[in-house]
């Protein structure tokens, strides 16, 4: 762990700084483990959230830089708190004990070496529901394969297909590249989601995609990809609950939610490709999708 903070290339970036003389690269990440709320959340995929809610520890900062992401305040603004690795540990284990139905790890990219180290300790310790790696896609294939055998269920969005789109609003260049490849590997360690009798995935790789208004195309150009270079059984989540947040309200293409007719075209594109498994959010015109995003 040492080593690689030492000269950080965990995601693209390859910043190759020194995290342990508290420099930082893209993701504004030193060597401290930083997190923005542990709670037990009710608004992942039913099969993640169940009953009881997914044990999620919220990390902060974010390698990628999305304009209208709707959890900035802590992927930009870097709202949080640190914690050691020892406490990181003994959050899963008290999560385990509220009854999470996993733990789910979300935006831990830059985190990857300090949550295994928390994993060893938390699995010696009794820990053994299944353990999720929520993330913004934006990964390397080397980074992934370090989490063989720590994580259960991946769970990565597939934001970009056009390089113009992930510079424009991301801030990155190759953002597909790298997240496809990425998932592959996902898809090696774990296959596809198996279930237990109550519908809860005990393992495997969803893929998630947040459709965004006006960019229609780009949501095709990333289902034909997941249906021509996917095994058949493999689960996708398309998600309906975009709304315009942070440096998103001042861009004339996605200042506004999806409306219905493109989210019907969405709808029927995915029954043209036949994608057989996932989930398909339901769209309800004038939601309020500002409730599903936590406080922190």
């Amino acid at each position: 762990m040492e080593q690689v903070l030492e000269q950080c290339t965990l995601c693209p970036h390859n910043c190759k700084v020194n995290r342990k003389e508290g420099k930082i690269g893209r993701c504004k990440c030193d060597d401290k483990i930083k997190i923005a709320l542990v709670s037990l959340h009710k608004f992942e995929e039913p099969c993640i959230s169940g009953k009881n809610g997914s044990g999620t520890v919220f990390f902060s900062n974010c390698n990628l830089n999305c304009m209208f992401c709707q959890n900035y305040e802590i992927s930009h603004l870097g709202k949080g708190y640190e914690v050691s690795v020892r406490e990181l540990a003994r959050i899963f284990i008290e999560q385990q004990e509220k009854g999470a139905h996993n733990i789910n790890l979300v935006t831990p990219t830059m985190y990857v070496m300090q949550i295994i180290e928390a994993l060893k300790i938390a699995k010696a310790e009794g820990l053994n529901i299944p353990v999720v790696y929520n993330t913004g896609g934006y990964e390397k294939v080397e980074t992934i394969r370090l989490l063989k055998g720590y994580i259960d269920v991946y769970l990565p969005d597939l934001k970009y297909y056009s390089n113009d789109l992930c510079k424009k609003y991301s801030k990155v260049d190759n953002y597909f590249e790298n997240a496809s490849k990425a998932i592959k590997e996902m898809y090696n360690q774990v296959g596809a989601p198996e279930f237990d009798d109550d519908g809860m995935i005990k393992k495997g790789v969803i893929i998630r995609h947040l459709v965004l208004p006006n960019y229609i195309q780009n949501t095709k150009n990333i289902l034909k990809w997941i249906k021509e270079n996917m095994p058949d059984d493999v689960y996708v989540s398309i998600m309906s609950q975009y709304f315009p947040s942070y440096k998103a309200i001042k861009d004339g293409k996605i200042n506004r939610k999806l409306n219905k007719k493109e989210y019907t075209n969405i709808e029927n594109y995915i029954y043209m490709l036949d994608l057989k498994n996932g989930y398909l959010q339901d769209f309800i015109e004038d939601d309020n999708e500002e409730q599903y995003v936590p406080e922190f």
